[in-house]
């Protein structure tokens, strides 16, 4: 009778466990670009598998240092493939990242300021605060950043620069007016939930180096099956359609 009631007690924790695995659900670490599309993707891919995912959002290069002191993330959306190229040369993914999307910069105001000569505006007195993303962490920061050098005018407004933790700061900078101009990605402008009125207009992606974007899974999801089904999904035709959507570029 005691092994009866043992084995009926391991079998019920084991159950628990199961349960409480499965609803905690995949663990997905994203660059903060991806805060407004993320999720879109999260609800497409419950309804086609009915898998849960629990997004965590961050700047790329503050994600792969969680990653790399142990965080538990089993999947990992950057917005470059440096980061991710990193992670499967230490060992920490299954296989090197593949692109998923290339982004799309963007200059932007909540202010009708005219971008038609905008390398002129930014070096007048109407803007004071230029918002972009920290360049050691933030892909897009890097871009934004390497435009003003091939333009010629970075040294110029070094003095206007505010920086963000991440794009999702620099977005909120934008929206709420706190500066006059900062350049982020066009999901931003293509995002139902955004309710600020914006005026922005697409960087020439020939003025800066592409913004691959990676998809990787992680060491520690190796045997994990939905953490490839997650992968398989965004290089899948439906999620292509929904970044096209929100700006992306996608092959």
């Amino acid at each position: 009778m005691i092994q009866i009631k043992r084995a009926a007690i391991l079998l019920f924790a084991g159950i628990l466990f199961n349960t409480v695995s499965f609803a905690q659900g995949l663990k997905v670490a994203a660059a903060a670009n991806l805060q407004a599309i993320i999720e879109v993707l999260q609800k497409d891919f419950k309804q086609k598998t009915g898998i849960e995912i629990e997004p965590i959002i961050g700047s790329s290069g503050k994600l792969v240092a969680q990653i790399k002191n142990g965080a538990p993330f089993d999947v990992f959306l950057s917005a470059d493939m440096d980061f991710p190229q990193g992670l499967f040369k230490d060992g920490l993914s299954t296989k090197e990242p593949v692109v998923y999307a290339y982004g799309s910069l963007i200059i932007c105001s909540s202010q009708d300021i005219g971008f038609e000569n905008w390398e002129r505006i930014l070096l007048t007195e109407r803007v004071k605060k230029i918002a972009i993303a920290n360049p050691a962490v933030a892909p897009y920061g890097l871009a934004a950043e390497e435009l003003l050098k091939k333009k010629g005018i970075l040294n110029n407004v070094k003095n206007k620069i505010v920086t963000g933790e991440s794009i999702a700061q620099v977005n909120t900078y934008v929206t709420t007016g706190v500066v006059e101009v900062g350049f982020t990605t066009q999901a931003l402008v293509k995002d139902p939930a955004n309710k600020t009125k914006l005026y922005w207009k697409v960087i020439d992606p020939k003025r800066y180096a592409p913004i691959q974007q990676g998809i990787v899974v992680l060491k520690r999801a190796e045997k994990n099956p939905d953490a490839e089904k997650f992968y398989q999904y965004i290089l899948s035709a439906d999620a292509k359609r929904i970044f096209e959507q929100y700006g992306y570029r996608v092959q």
